[in-house]
């Protein structure tokens, strides 16, 4: 007889983690230089960028342990230096004050979205978000017994939700979720647009949660914006993952509001002690690599520039504004309705991995799919001309 299972034995899968296994199961079947153009498969299906950490941050860690430090526990919400310099980061980046108290480090962002959603609320909450949307929102919040509340956005709200939406909303919300960027469409909310919606969420008290896990990968049609800057009430959700290239170090951070402070403290205490020291260490240098890293955005920048001009000559024609982070969004209707099995011939036959958008979003993503364009820069050259065989262009 079955024992019993829990509400989060039934979370749905994060696909593209499925696509990763996928692809590197392919990569391992096929000899070096398998296809036409010498290279094996071409990764564009996970968002880890293709640098690694910046020189520095290795550097400091590597200092750390030669000097034998005990890399023990530290306080539930990190180092108190790597939080003053999180906290500096606002003031240089933002013009905005945050003070140090506020900052909670955490083991990436992953780990830092079950501590917001569980200090701001209950089981049964509604929690609103734009779909498509990133997968995990959806998936940790039902894990925790709330209730995701899904916004159909398209091409014309540029995937990104809008005040009107949340006024037609019956009942409220008990939260939002907004990115800007946001995976999968790298769409941004213009600064005007990001303050309109936290003054709606602090008029009907609704508690915004700003992931801005990709902020510094801009391209220039839209300013970045801070969400801390608009409201003392909203959560902002951040990360070394991306920017700071560091995916595996899992090392993100929470701007709190005062409320959440010490529940999040206690929450962090309980679940994770701390986030990783030596990471802790490495991440602290890091915020100190710029030129490295805005090399690293150039990279991104050219390969977006190429794939928005070369994709749609391939036959990926629809493809979403891209304004930040190293997505582009494809709308795929005209070669299928079926974005997994499009996908799985496509890594089989062609040798690309993408993730289809049924991760996305499980109304409409059967006709859209994801291309990361983080990889190295050679790969992304090599993309639009085997795609484009492949489709008999």
């Amino acid at each position: 007889m079955a024992l019993k299972t829990g509400r989060g034995a039934h979370a749905p899968p994060f696909l593209v983690m499925d696509v990763i296994a996928a692809a590197n199961a392919r990569a391992a079947s096929l000899p070096p230089g398998a296809f036409a153009d010498g290279r094996s498969v071409i990764r564009m299906e996970v968002g880890q960028p293709g640098t690694g950490a910046p020189r520095g941050a290795a550097e400091a860690a590597i200092r750390a342990l030669q000097a034998g430090a005990p890399m023990g526990y530290t306080e539930a919400f990190g180092l108190r230096s790597l939080r003053a310099r999180i906290a500096r980061h606002y003031a240089e980046r933002y013009g905005t004050a945050v003070a140090t108290e506020r900052v909670a480090v955490t083991v990436g962002a992953s780990g830092a979205f079950p501590l917001a959603f569980l200090a701001a609320f209950d089981p049964g909450d509604r929690v609103a978000m734009a779909a498509p949307f990133y997968p995990p929102y959806a998936n940790i919040l039902t894990a925790l017994g709330m209730q995701p509340v899904l916004l159909p956005c398209d091409a014309a709200t540029r995937w990104q939700p809008t005040v009107a939406m949340l006024d037609a909303l019956d009942p409220r919300p008990d939260g939002l979720i907004v990115a800007s960027p946001c995976n999968p469409a790298g769409t941004m909310l213009a600064p005007a647009e990001l303050a309109a919606i936290a003054r709606w969420c602090d008029t009907h008290r609704v508690r915004l949660i700003s992931d801005e896990i990709y902020h510094g990968l801009t391209y220039g049609e839209v300013p970045e914006a801070t969400a801390a800057a608009f409201s003392d009430s909203a959560i902002v959700v951040n990360s070394f993952s991306k920017y700071w290239s560091m995916t595996g170090w899992r090392i993100g951070w929470l701007v709190l509001p005062e409320d959440l402070v010490r529940p999040v403290e206690c929450l962090a205490q309980n679940f994770f002690i701390n986030a990783p020291h030596v990471a802790q260490v490495a991440a602290e240098a890091a915020m100190d690599c710029t030129p490295e890293l805005e090399a690293n955005v150039a990279r991104y920048r050219a390969s977006r520039a190429l794939l928005l001009e070369a994709l749609p000559r391939a036959g990926f024609d629809r493809l979403s504004p891209a304004d930040g982070a190293f997505y582009l969004w494809a709308d795929v209707a005209r070669l299928t309705n079926d974005s997994p099995e499009f996908c799985a011939r496509m890594m089989a036959e062609a040798g690309i991995a993408a993730t289809p958008g049924v991760d996305f979003d499980r109304e409409r993503g059967g006709r859209f799919l994801r291309f990361s364009y983080c990889g190295p820069a050679e790969d992304m050259a090599a993309a639009p001309g085997r795609l484009g065989a492949w489709l008999g262009r």
